[in-house]
């Protein structure tokens, strides 16, 4: 398709919708009209088939965002078509020729648009992206993944850590440009855009990077030593990285524009961080929650009390122990957990674990004897053996 064919075609036209069209009714028009002219509905009508052509070609752009707003800034800045001269530029009214001359300089690949300098070459140039560009295309930068161990508090309360990565980067020896003498030609494949087309049939096409330039839209003449030409080369680089606080083992948190740096003026790739915990000797974790496990005497447990609770970083919590507290009892200390997403705490979950002395002086013995005595007549296994019986 030829820059004049772009701009006098009127596409709104073809799929039937208003200038003011949104996306969805766009969309929706060019859907009825492939169905109905669509080579297989219509075999053997060359007129169909044209028609059909005309329909693809029309949602290719409008249907495009970025290539409908620069298809109506040149509609507009070209009269539909035909220059609109001012006055005294030969008569009123307005007048039809061939932007290809006007253009001639940026067809196959030259210069700047003669006369107007490269702004109307970058108009053009990201419309059409089928050989008439000379610039090579941005290109996003990798994503790199890396892994982290952090400590259980650090996991917990947050870190910032220093992380060695290895990546792609434009090559310090040529500047990025693959040439050892800086001065790269345009891909002759591609033009220069990093991207070729090809046909899918029923007249639609695919566009896939240029094989030869590998995508940058730039043959190196000399190549570079350092990067054989592809104008990347292999970096370290240590950067310091906030892990938030609350992260789990095994997460993976995406930093976005720390990865690869991009070519062309293309954006940096992201970074993924895989965290490691490594685990506490005496909390554990289930969530916002922290764990932790607590002994009580069998005083304490059946006659109750107050026992202290170690916490994360922070001085002890008092919690009230109710008399005849059972053994494996959860009790909840708010706000000693780990932190959340919203910078609020979540809780310590305090399991009782009543502990049974190995060695008893004879003054405990004689009053643990005392006591199974007084309690001599109750059996804590007489409900046990009557749901049994009931089962």
């Amino acid at each position: 398709m030829s820059t004049k064919d772009f701009v006098e075609k009127d596409y709104y036209k073809v799929l039937g919708v208003p200038k003011d069209a949104t996306e969805a009714e766009i969309k929706k028009a060019y859907r009825k009209l492939a169905r109905e002219f669509h080579p297989d509905a219509n075999k053997g009508d060359a007129k169909a088939e044209e028609r059909f052509k005309e329909i693809s070609e029309a949602n290719d752009v409008l249907g495009d965002p970025k290539r409908r707003k620069e298809y109506d800034e040149a509609r507009a800045l070209f009269g539909n078509g035909g220059f609109r001269p001012g006055p005294g530029a030969g008569g009123p009214g307005s007048f039809n020729f061939d932007l290809g001359d006007l253009f001639g300089g940026a067809q196959g690949g030259g210069g700047a648009a003669g006369g107007f300098g490269g702004g109307l070459g970058d108009v053009f140039g990201g419309l059409f992206n089928r050989g008439t560009g000379t610039r090579a295309q941005p290109r996003r930068g990798q994503d790199i993944e890396s892994e982290v161990t952090l400590s259980f508090t650090e996991a917990v309360e947050g870190a910032t850590v220093p992380l060695r990565m290895s990546s792609q980067a434009p090559c310090k020896a040529c500047s990025g440009t693959g040439d050892k003498n800086g001065t790269p030609r345009v891909c002759p494949t591609c033009v220069g855009t990093g991207q070729v087309s090809r046909g899918g049939g029923g007249g639609f096409s695919l566009t896939d990077p240029c094989v030869d330039c590998r995508g940058r839209g730039l043959i190196a003449q000399n190549p570079c030593e350092a990067c054989k030409g592809s104008g990347r080369a292999r970096s370290a680089r240590t950067m310091q990285v906030r892990i938030p606080a609350g992260v789990s083992d095994g997460q993976r948190i995406r930093l976005r524009g720390k990865g690869a740096p991009g070519e062309t003026g293309g954006p940096a790739g992201d970074l993924y961080v895989v965290v490691h915990v490594d685990p506490h000797p005496v909390f554990g974790r289930k969530g916002d929650n922290l764990t932790v496990t607590v002994p009580v005497t069998l005083p304490e447990a059946a006659l109750g009390g107050e026992i202290k609770v170690p916490t994360l970083g922070g001085p002890p919590v008092t919690l009230k122990l109710p008399a005849g507290t059972p053994n494996g009892r959860t009790m909840r200390a708010r706000g000693k957990g780990a932190v959340r997403k919203d910078g609020t705490r979540g809780d310590l979950l305090v399991t009782v674990e009543v502990t049974v002395p190995k060695d008893l002086s004879d003054e405990a013995r004689e009053a643990l004897e005392s006591y199974r005595e007084a309690t001599a007549g109750e059996d804590p296994r007489a409900e046990l053996f009557q749901s049994a019986k009931g089962a």
